[in-house]
């Protein structure tokens, strides 16, 4: 009997509705999506959200990545704390930040539930259960894909009216 897979399947029960990987593939990925590659990015980085003169910056490591606005980094650092090497961003950014904020509560919720379930456990095998838990989430959200680097568009034909020359009854 594994005991860390028990603990592990129990949170994701638990969660349901609110397992990160679970909301990425039914409320982002079936929208209309572009890709976002992260550069390499040590597992264990410190992530944060800076504000700078130039902007607003996601700082993972060594490593900083510029983003157009607060939603966006937040959206990203949750996927940049699981160690994920690409996802997909909601090409439509008014769906960003809903999102972000409920990516950042379900990455919230399943680390204090694990604390929660484990809390008469020891240390180490608390941090083991948390190391597998958030290798789930990257690897689930890596199977579910990234989806394509531009997003597609609907293709619209439209069939030019010719006029047609009426002729003179002779």
């Amino acid at each position: 009997m594994n005991l860390a897979a028990d603990y592990l399947k129990q949170i994701e029960v638990e969660l349901a509705e609110s397992w990160l990987p679970r909301i990425y593939r039914e409320r982002i990925l079936t929208t209309r999506t572009r890709a976002y590659r992260f550069p390499n990015i040590s597992r264990r980085a410190r992530v944060d959200i800076q504000h700078t003169l130039l902007g607003i910056e996601l700082k993972a490591g060594k490593k900083r990545m510029l983003c157009p606005d607060l939603a966006t980094a937040r959206y990203l650092a949750v996927f940049a704390r699981a160690g994920c090497r690409s996802v997909a961003i909601p090409y439509d950014i008014t769906k960003i930040s809903p999102l972000a904020d409920d990516l950042e509560s379900a990455w919230h919720r399943m680390l204090l539930l694990a604390d929660r379930l484990m809390q008469d456990r020891s240390e180490a095998f608390r941090t083991r259960v948390r190391r597998q838990l958030i290798g789930r989430v990257r690897d689930e959200i890596a199977k579910a894909g990234s989806g394509a680097p531009v997003p597609k568009f609907r293709q619209w034909k439209f069939r030019r009216q010719v006029p047609t020359k009426s002729r003179a009854p002779t």
